[in-house]
């Protein structure tokens, strides 16, 4: 099955505690992935950060939720009770939805009404997130746009910009990579190669770089690669190409590739990789997102 939303885990929270027992959020955790039959793949699952599991912190918000309305206690931190309350709602037999508690709990009505997370988030004119998704997904969302605005900005700007440009861009985004020096080669009668750069610091082995500023809409087919492929057999023969640009790829274009151990980046995951090692860009802000110190809170002297 799919892995169930923050809010579609309120029925299951509350069943793995209906025995009136106390758990710990991790044996909770493992209770519902067990009775809903989640596998592996789903519970491997990340947040984008890769810090903490989709599953983990859709059910921290869930536990977090619940105690907000009453429905849930903590006799102690990371522990789990089911309430009186808790119980009541849950032998009613219906589905629990952050509407159901808000008439439930008063308290939880007006958690939910001062929460900047309550209404649906509205990231651009194409992009809603649900109100399903936990503050931290929102965030991942939002994150996400963000960098795809860039993304695109960053392909128009590099239109703009000369060819020249664009195949010193490409060795500054290797050397950026921690690759080893580059640098560019002719821009005329060079045998199609653009840039050559070493491999690593200390300059073992070449990689033969081909750097074509196209419009984005063109799609490079598999004759352009064959052309770089001969270039690249030398004198002297060079093993590994690097054919970037700022267009598409055909599938046969990527199934050459493939068999000549050449690599290939198109115009998306160009930005991506601008993006991701600073070039090009600047940061703008940086916000902390902060949890409690278990360390700080423990009982062990």
């Amino acid at each position: 099955m799919a892995l169930p939303k923050y809010n579609e885990l309120y029925n299951p929270f509350l069943e793995a505690l209906q025995d009136g027992q106390t758990y710990t959020l991790k044996e909770v955790r493992d209770r519902i992935a067990k009775n809903l039959h989640l596998s592996s793949e789903d519970l491997a699952k990340q947040l984008s950060n890769q810090r903490q599991s989709l599953y983990a912190n859709r059910i921290a918000w869930a536990n977090t939720y619940l105690k907000k309305a009453g429905m849930v206690e903590a006799p102690r931190r990371g522990l789990c009770h089911i309430t009186p309350a808790g119980q009541r709602l849950l032998s009613r037999g219906c589905i629990v939805t952050n509407n159901l508690l808000k008439s439930e709990s008063a308290a939880f009505a007006a958690f939910i009404s001062s929460s900047p997370t309550s209404e649906p988030v509205v990231a651009s004119a194409t992009v809603a997130l649900p109100a399903e998704k936990t503050p931290l997904e929102m965030i991942d969302d939002l994150y996400g746009t963000l960098n795809s605005q860039l993304a695109d900005d960053l392909l128009d700007e590099i239109m703009q910009q000369s060819p020249a440009f664009f195949e010193q861009l490409v060795v500054d985004l290797m050397v950026a990579m921690n690759y080893g020096d580059g640098f560019v080669t002719k821009y005329s009668g060079d045998d199609g190669i653009d840039g050559i750069i070493h491999e690593d610091k200390l300059g073992f082995n070449l990689i033969y770089i081909q750097a074509k500023r196209w419009q984005p809409s063109i799609t490079i087919g598999k004759p352009e690669l064959q052309k770089f492929a001969g270039a690249m057999m030398g004198p002297p023969r060079i093993e590994k190409g690097l054919f970037i640009t700022t267009a598409k790829f055909s599938q046969g274009a990527k199934d050459f590739a493939n068999a000549q151990h050449i690599i290939l980046v198109d115009g998306q995951r160009l930005t991506e990789l601008m993006v991701e090692y600073d070039l090009g860009v600047s940061t703008q802000k940086v916000y902390k997102i902060k949890r409690i110190d278990s360390d700080y809170f423990s009982d062990d002297d």
